[in-house]
């Protein structure tokens, strides 16, 4: 594993003996670099060979075939999203990907809008969602913990949630793509917190504090995590969402494929910076008061997958 971040192992969380250290190493981690990697995770290494396979097989079908499950009126967040249709906040260039996104109404709905061209998608995609689900709540246990709030404190707010588990697609990079624009432009996630499985290529960079780019790389059996803008605001800035970005690359004459789950809270949660949280941080809260409905529908404006209202 390439990787200038902190490595931390669950299983320390889940022993007695280590636990309060997990919470300090986890919140600092989170506080001043706002990424890290997490050993036993507990997601099946077997599931996510599955779904790998799954999802390049839905990316391999015609482009015709895909559209039918794109629906613009989802704002890409379900279903199918073409190459090319999001860019990074304050960036005119599209990033060099196209998507699906697993929402939670999906694993509700007998109606969903599942690929019939794949079969083993639905099943593949609905497990791992379960997984990355259960270990997202124990990592919202954990920030709550350091935070000095009650254990369910976030894990109470993502029920009934926006989350989604995000398919991603990077073909080879094009010919005719426009100068200068990237996989994915420089970014910051906009939910609680993101959970990456390792990718199938090299590619992600991370903004460091000091004004370098630092390569990141899951090994096998590990995942990324990292702080959202949502998280941040909430927080007051105490723990940090981090400007990252996909580059092309060596390898970028290759497909690549990745698997974030984007852990987002309930559209009527208050994302106004928490008291204590202000008072740790300076005591002025210098991020916003509004709902997280009202963040994640001026970012998906910001990023070109819902109309300016």
């Amino acid at each position: 594993m390439i990787s200038t971040i902190p490595c931390l192992d669950l299983q320390d969380y889940r022993a007695e003996a280590t636990t309060a250290d997990f919470v300090d190493a986890l919140g600092q981690a989170l506080a001043e670099v706002g990424f890290f990697v997490l050993a036993n995770p507990g997601i099946d290494a077997q599931l996510i060979a599955s779904a790998y396979e799954m999802t390049q097989r839905f990316f391999e079908l015609p482009l015709q075939t895909k559209l039918q499950y794109e629906h613009p009126d989802m704002k890409g967040q379900g279903g199918f999203t073409r190459f090319g249709r999001e860019h990074a906040k304050d960036c005119l260039l599209p990033d060099l990907k196209e998507f699906w996104h697993v929402n939670r109404c999906d694993l509700e709905s007998a109606n969903a809008p599942w690929p019939a061209e794949v079969p083993g998608f639905r099943p593949a995609m609905i497990s791992l969602y379960g997984q990355l689900d259960a270990c997202a709540a124990q990592l919202l246990e954990v920030c709550a913990l350091y935070l000095g709030q009650s254990r369910t404190w976030l894990q109470d707010m993502v029920i009934g949630g926006k989350t989604v588990l995000r398919l991603a697609h990077y073909p080879p990079v094009p010919a005719a793509a426009p100068p200068g624009s990237l996989r994915a432009a420089p970014h910051e996630d906009i939910n609680f917190i993101t959970l990456l499985c390792e990718a199938t290529a090299p590619g992600l960079e991370i903004h460091s504090r000091d004004g370098r780019w630092l390569p990141v790389q899951a090994a096998p059996g590990q995942i990324i995590v990292d702080t959202g803008d949502m998280l941040q605001n909430l927080t007051n800035g105490w723990l940090k969402s981090t400007t990252h970005r996909v580059v092309n690359g060596p390898e970028s004459g290759q497909g690549r494929l990745s698997m974030p789950f984007f852990v987002h809270p309930r559209p009527q949660v208050d994302l106004s910076p928490q008291p204590d949280c202000v008072a740790r941080t300076g005591g002025r809260e210098r991020f916003p008061r509004w709902t997280a409905a009202a963040y994640l529908n001026q970012r998906l404006q910001q990023i070109g997958l819902a109309a300016e209202e």
